[in-house]
């Protein structure tokens, strides 16, 4: 189903050094949230701590996106007691940066790298995920399964609404994406979304 892409957690030096210069192709070049450097590589403030989810074409890395579970998380930082926003006794973890090349964001790169992280969040018994996701895709959040709380952070113009997902919900909607992405292309929007939902910061 997905031709010569392989999906994986990120292990090797040359992995990682794909990370950053991919980091730095999406959130300096793409989204600029970032200032240009001359190494054109980007090493996120987490990088020690995050575990990547990659895929691979042919050995070079066209898409990733972050998990972690040490807090403080991102989100911390951005929203004064974040925990009184939250289900009680949940193992949490914070998603971020997701980043794939323009070329493959026709569904199988984000859908294979879904399957990857689920399987690690499960391992890990994580129940609850975080992410920053930008205003402009909230009706997709939603229909992912995500769910809002507490006010809009960021700034004017590059404003997010923190989320989260609960194990339960992203069970019932692990059926409906096998069937949206059982052919070769998604709809336009989830595209989109490929690039945006997680924001870098």
């Amino acid at each position: 189903m997905f031709g010569t892409l392989q999906f994986k957690i990120a292990s090797e030096a040359d992995e990682f050094e794909q990370i950053h210069r991919l980091n730095y192709t999406t959130f300096v070049e793409e989204i600029p949230q970032h200032s240009a450097n001359p190494s054109q590589a980007l090493i996120d403030k987490f990088h020690r701590e995050n575990t990547y989810i990659i895929c691979l074409d042919h050995g070079r890395v066209v898409g990733m996106i972050a998990v972690r579970a040490n807090r403080p998380f991102s989100l911390d930082t951005k929203l004064a007691d974040l925990d009184s926003y939250l289900p009680p006794g949940r193992k949490l973890c914070e998603l971020r940066l997701l980043a794939v090349e323009k070329k493959y964001r026709n569904g199988w790169v984000f859908w294979g790298m879904g399957k990857v992280l689920a399987e690690h969040c499960l391992q890990r018994g994580y129940e609850l995920a975080l992410i920053s996701g930008t205003t402009r895709q909230q009706k997709l959040y939603r229909h992912l399964g995500f769910l809002p709380f507490g006010p809009l952070v960021g700034q004017p113009g590059a404003q997010f609404q923190p989320m989260y997902l609960s194990l339960e919900a992203f069970q019932r909607r692990a059926r409906m994406f096998r069937r949206a992405l059982g052919r070769d292309t998604v709809a336009p929007e989830l595209q989109e979304m490929m690039l945006s939902e997680f924001s870098e910061e």
